[in-house]
């Protein structure tokens, strides 16, 4: 009885006052702890709880304090697409399921994560633009679903 009274509570009082990020089920560190400015460099960088920026209600972690300083001064710039949620899952109609930050890829100019290789993969075989565009509708109806 305690774990469900727990859950319920956990449940409820969890909101997206901004924008849901990928984070883990156990705290709030966004895609992983990995620097999201480092993919734009070609590298999954671990980031360090040194250089952590609150975004989104969620904790990013940066590789150095250059990177943190250029996140925090436009976060806009290097967030992966649909804020670290696996871009595979939304296109399958499966929901927002969040990723470490280790697959990702470059679609156009906006990065994607993706759960697993296989997803990816998906993305790189197949039509990416359309995955996109049912990807992108799924993340509107998440955004605005309470």
């Amino acid at each position: 009885m305690r774990a469900v009274t727990f859950t319920l509570l956990l449940l409820s009082s969890y909101s997206w006052a901004s924008e849901p990020v990928a984070t883990s089920f156990w705290s709030d560190k966004a895609i992983g702890g990995h620097d999201t400015l480092g993919y734009y460099a070609g590298d999954t960088l671990e980031g360090s709880k040194q250089h952590k920026v609150r975004w989104q209600a969620a904790d990013w972690y940066f590789a150095s304090a250059e990177s943190a300083a250029r996140f925090a001064a436009s976060p806009e710039d290097y967030m992966p697409h649909y804020n670290g949620h696996c871009a595979n899952a939304l296109s399958l109609g499966e929901g927002l399921i969040s990723t470490n930050g280790k697959v990702w890829e470059f679609f156009g100019d906006e990065l994607y994560l993706f759960y697993a290789e296989k997803g990816r993969q998906r993305w790189l075989s197949g039509d990416w633009q359309a995955y996109k565009a049912i990807a992108d509708q799924a993340w509107q109806q998440a955004l605005a679903t309470p």
